[in-house]
């Protein structure tokens, strides 16, 4: 399929806030990226949203939809490359799934790199599963009902924790949501980092120079905890949805990761969003495919939830 015509609209009438233009400090990208995104000007009203701090440090904003009892959380951890973003940008994302999925949601301000390089980011993100199934959140949050999501280094990151959970005897996790997940490195050969490096949004430099951040040694790169395509055992792991972009550097790794772990054993569901770039859920709210996809992420986690009853 060609590019959405709402797509060619945007990558034509803006430059993409996640590409570094020449050598810019990890400070000057993340100062560029918060002067390009702007709240929209309405957002879906909620019963409530608060900030905490964790006992860890870890700053999260907990949405709460209005509904009778304790509801089910669902983890949310944004993208950018482990370097950018924090839980501002996707308010939009955020509040929809809540509404329509009746859960709590639990957006993550993880540690970012390279201040905080690897495996800062995946302690956070593990920390809060345990401080909600502590029953941390209080008693609107259900602490047995937990599923994870995220959006690009946000997905490689959901992952990183359901691997993690599941070889500590953490938190059971009821599910994982992962949204043009980064799950190898750009040398890996996958041919969407060719067919799509540059003029897409997301570009193969972009992610080399978000690796140079998050990784302080290459040995790292071996890690399943860092890129979970280099693990050898992914049995185990929670039921997942795995969206794609058709027009995106990391699409083919996601789905070759959706594979393998359908090789597992694992319930995986897998959708290519065609003509979409990357970013297209959480970031480009205005692409008629966001809201379409968070209807997607409320009706599998309405799903995996209720069978959890």
């Amino acid at each position: 399929m060609t590019l959405d015509p709402a797509v060619k609209e945007l990558l034509a009438r803006s430059a993409p806030p996640e590409a570094p233009a020449g050598p810019l400090t990890a400070a000057e990208l993340r100062a560029a990226f918060a002067a390009s995104w702007r709240r929209p000007d309405s957002v879906e009203e909620v019963a409530s949203v608060t900030d905490h701090v964790l006992p860890s440090g870890v700053r999260v904003r907990l949405y709460l939809p209005d509904a009778a009892g304790a509801v089910p959380a669902f983890v949310w951890i944004h993208g950018g490359g482990w370097t950018i973003g924090s839980i501002d940008e996707n308010e939009v994302a955020s509040r929809a799934v809540c509404n329509a999925a009746k859960v709590a949601v639990v957006a993550v301000d993880y540690r970012l790199a390279p201040e905080h390089p690897y495996p800062a980011a995946p302690d956070d993100c593990y920390a809060v599963v345990e401080w909600l199934a502590a029953g941390g959140a209080g008693d609107a949050v259900d602490p047995g009902r937990i599923a994870i999501g995220g959006e690009s280094a946000g997905g490689n990151l959901s992952t990183v924790v359901s691997m993690m959970s599941r070889d500590r005897g953490g938190p059971p996790l009821a599910a994982q949501v992962l949204i043009c997940p980064v799950y190898g490195h750009p040398d890996d050969g996958f041919r969407s980092y060719t067919d799509f490096a540059e003029g897409f949004g997301m570009t193969a430099g972009a992610m080399r120079f978000f690796f140079d951040q998050y990784v302080s040694d290459p040995a790292q790169l071996n890690d399943p905890y860092l890129l979970p395509l280099r693990a050898s055992d992914l049995t185990g792991l929670p039921p997942a949805l795995v969206l794609t972009a058709e027009y995106d550097v990391l699409r083919d790794e996601g789905e070759e990761f959706a594979r393998r772990l359908t090789d597992a054993g694992a319930r995986v569901e897998m959708t290519r969003y065609s003509g979409q770039i990357h970013g297209f859920y959480g970031l480009y709210t205005d692409l008629p495919a966001s809201p379409r996809s968070h209807a997607h992420v409320a009706s599998f986690l309405t799903r995996v939830f209720d069978s959890h009853v």
